[in-house]
C-alpha cells in the first residue's frame, strides 16, 4: 500500500545554538519564525529515536514564506552539547537543504557581502555567461545549504 503522502511537513537540523542559527536563517535568509517552544524528550517516542539521553529540547520551526510548506524546523538541547559533524554530499545521511530563489548570483553576492562561508569561491559557481543557477553556503554548523534557480 502506498503512503498517500501529500507533501513534506518539515525538515529538521540539530544545531549547537538555536540563537546563532536563528541569526544566520532569519537575518541573513529572511526566514521568519513560525514556533519556538521547549519539549520534554524523556516521553513517547523520542528516547527511542535518539543517540543519548536528553531531558529537553528547544524546537524552533521557520517558513521561508507565509504558509509555506516544508517548514525548518531547528532544535537545540539546553545545557547538552550535541555530537557529531555535518556531512558532505558523498556521505550518507541528508547532506543539504536547498531553496529555489528568483535570482542565486545576487543572493550570493549579498550573502558574500555579509561574510557568509561560501562552499566555493564565486567563480566556481559562475558559468561563462557570467549566470550563477546555484550555489552552496555553510550555515553556522557547518551544514550545507544550496540555493538554485529551481526546476
Amino acid at each position: 500500500m502506498p503512503m498517500n503522502a501529500t507533501g513534506v511537513s518539515h525538515i529538521a537540523i540539530c544545531v549547537r545554538d538555536l540563537d546563532v542559527s536563528l541569526q544566520f536563517y532569519c537575518d541573513r535568509l529572511g526566514m521568519s519564525v513560525v514556533s519556538d517552544a521547549i519539549q520534554d524528550t524523556t516521553t513517547g517516542g523520542l528516547p527511542h529515536v535518539y543517540a543519548h539521553h536528553r531531558a529537553t529540547r528547544r524546537q524552533v520551526r521557520l517558513a521561508y514564506a507565509d504558509g509555506a510548506k516544508p517548514t525548518l524546523t531547528m532544535t537545540s538541547h539546553p545545557g547538552d552539547d550535541p555530537d557529531g559533524v555535518p556531512i558532505k554530499l558523498d556521505q550518507v545521511g541528508i547532506s543539504h537543504i536547498s531553496f529555489s530563489v528568483p535570482d542565486p548570483k545576487a543572493l550570493a553576492e549579498n550573502l558574500a557581502e555579509q561574510g557568509v562561508p561560501l562552499a566555493a569561491p564565486m567563480d566556481v559557481w559562475t558559468n561563462a555567461e557570467g549566470r550563477v543557477s546555484s550555489f552552496y553556503v555553510y550555515d553556522p554548523d557547518g551544514i550545507l545549504v544550496q540555493f538554485d534557480a529551481g526546476g
